[in-house]
């Protein structure tokens, strides 16, 4: 999501890549040094501070930038929603992201785990539905393109994936299939999703 702002505002920044923080020792180690959580996105600021969680940094770079094309500015009438439904996707969806890849963190026998998994799978195809609810057309947010564009589309590629996007969410697959094909992100999808 971030990688996709940053070229939507045409943002110059250096990429790092890590490898698999989840098999990669060495990769969580390097990670760890600039945010103490092994996660991304993790942008360091020209000055040296560090800013971490997604919607943070959404927020920073439209206030950074002076613009509001992804972010609707104060006063905007649909403000308040995009609001609601940024925190809504990393508060909620996101976490069942954290519990799921590895599970071993907080179920302590295999025999759990296939169980626990099927559970939040359940759950996060719940909560898809609740923001397949709300969500307008063509964008999220109606006519207003925005960022929540950008996290559907990203997400979209992470489970439950594409295919039930398109069978139990046909508004959000087609939002981010719509966000996938803009010229000015053409870039960003490819490198992060070369096979889709």
């Amino acid at each position: 999501m971030v990688e996709a702002q940053l070229d939507f505002y045409c943002l110059p920044c250096r990429f790092e890549t890590v490898g698999n923080l989840f098999t990669d020792a060495a990769a969580r180690e390097r990670l760890i040094t600039v945010n103490p959580l092994a996660q991304v996105p993790t942008l360091v600021l020209p000055d040296g501070q560090v800013l971490t969680e997604s919607a943070a940094i959404t927020l920073w770079l439209a206030g950074n930038t002076g613009r509001d094309d992804l972010v609707p500015a104060t006063g905007a009438p649909e403000q308040a929603a995009f609001l609601r439904w940024l925190v809504y996707l990393v508060t909620n969806i996101y976490p069942t992201f954290t519990y799921a890849d590895d599970p071993a963190r907080f179920v302590s026998t295999e025999a759990a785990r296939a169980p626990f998994r099927a559970a939040i799978k359940a759950y996060r195809e719940r909560l898809w539905s609740i923001v397949e609810d709300a969500s307008g057309a063509p964008w999220f947010l109606g006519e207003r393109f925005s960022a929540l564009d950008l996290y559907v589309c990203v997400m979209h590629h992470w489970s439950p994936r594409g295919d039930w996007f398109a069978m139990h969410a046909p508004k959000l697959n087609a939002i981010a299939l719509r966000a996938k094909a803009l010229e000015p992100l053409r870039g960003v999808w490819s490198r992060n999703f070369p096979d889709a």
